[in-house]
């Protein structure tokens, strides 16, 4: 198949075809190298450029003011889960607090136990996290060093409207929303977002970090562990993937070529509204998985009134060039990916054939 479809795939998923397009033409040789990105040192002047360069469209995009490092990692958003409490609570005597609302939070709740004290302060799994907690629900232990918090499940479905009102630093792992709307990052004592849901290939993680929590980061850890060695390091304590920071560099070039954030959010409300407006005139043939208040503008979770219906719906929009559906495991049905890069073109020819398929199978 030479054709490129509507890539609705949750991670890795849809990049800027210019993107794509600017890879594939200096992929065999970088101006000025004579040699691939694949190919040049991560200690060369060109790559040193790439990077500094990516790091200042970080800054740009989400105005991080120069207390923060941004560090770019490997090991993708599940080494973080782990890594935050060990760098942040392991070798102190304080706890931190965490908001579970789905999949990916659960998890990172999981991972943090096995390095220090966590405090769950909401988990609505008995309701199955259709919602996010009301500001009231939320009550924070004193001392404790961070609330912790997933900006969008993309399993569920469900998305923070906006930060949570605690009286703590935040940690977030918005990967999967990272760069689609504008961020108060002065809020955060650390935002994370590994890069193939919005912000560039698989290989890479991005990591902004405020200065004290840097210095929070124990002297024991092995040195690919600690925060405090990556950032003195500027991510080069080892080779970095630097194809994927590679990458990112071209995204971010394309995001603030595009408008910048504030632009990204009005784009990414109006092309989810496409879809929930179809969902909600369905007369139920559509239901989505989350509550209205807290629907993800990034990942639209879906069902139809029979899992037959389901595997039907999804076989039949691969007809039309619509591919990667498929709800995730855990809650079955369908999930439309429309991050950033996948254009309004795409939402609307998914709307158009979903309106066709209920006119046929309702």
């Amino acid at each position: 198949m030479s054709e490129r479809m509507y890539n609705f795939s949750a991670g890795p998923a849809v990049l800027p075809v210019s993107v794509l397009k600017k890879a594939q033409e200096e992929l065999l040789c970088l101006p000025g190298c004579g040699a691939s990105i694949l190919e040049i040192s991560h200690r060369s002047k060109q790559f040193g450029e790439i990077l500094a360069q990516t790091k200042q469209n970080v800054r740009d995009l989400l105005g991080v003011p120069e207390n923060y490092k941004i560090l770019f990692l490997q090991g993708g958003a599940l080494t973080q889960f782990a890594l935050i409490p060990m760098n942040i609570i392991r070798n102190r005597d304080v706890s931190a607090d965490y908001i579970v609302t789905g999949n990916w939070s659960k998890k990172s709740a999981s991972e943090a136990k096995t390095q220090g004290k966590i405090n769950v302060i909401f988990d609505n799994k008995e309701e199955g996290y259709v919602r996010k907690p009301k500001d009231e629900e939320l009550h924070t232990t004193p001392g404790a060093a961070y609330c912790y918090y997933c900006a969008n499940e993309t399993i569920e479905g469900i998305q923070f409207p906006r930060e949570p009102k605690v009286d703590l630093p935040l940690v977030c792992d918005a990967s999967s929303e990272i760069f689609s709307r504008p961020v108060d990052i002065e809020k955060y004592g650390i935002l994370y977002a590994c890069a193939q849901k919005n912000a560039g290939p698989a290989g890479v993680t991005l990591l902004i970090m405020r200065d004290d929590f840097v210095e929070m980061s124990g002297d024991d850890l092995p040195s690919m562990l600690s925060y405090k060695k990556l950032a003195e390091k500027d991510s080069m304590l080892n080779t970095p993937p630097t194809f994927g920071i590679y990458i990112m560099k071209l995204v971010t070039d394309w995001l603030k070529e595009e408008g910048g954030l504030q632009k990204m959010y009005e784009r990414n409300l109006e092309k989810a509204k496409l879809l929930y407006d179809v969902i909600d005139a369905s007369n139920g043939f559509y239901h989505v998985h989350g509550q209205k208040e807290y629907r993800s503008f990034m990942n639209v979770s879906f069902r139809l009134p029979t899992e037959e219906l389901d595997k039907k719906f999804q076989a039949d929009a691969k007809e039309y060039n619509l591919t990667s559906l498929g709800g995730h495991r855990s809650v079955g049905g369908e999930r439309a990916s429309i991050y950033n890069a996948m254009p309004r073109e795409g939402v609307v020819a998914l709307r158009d054939f979903m309106i066709d398929f209920m006119k046929k199978n309702a």
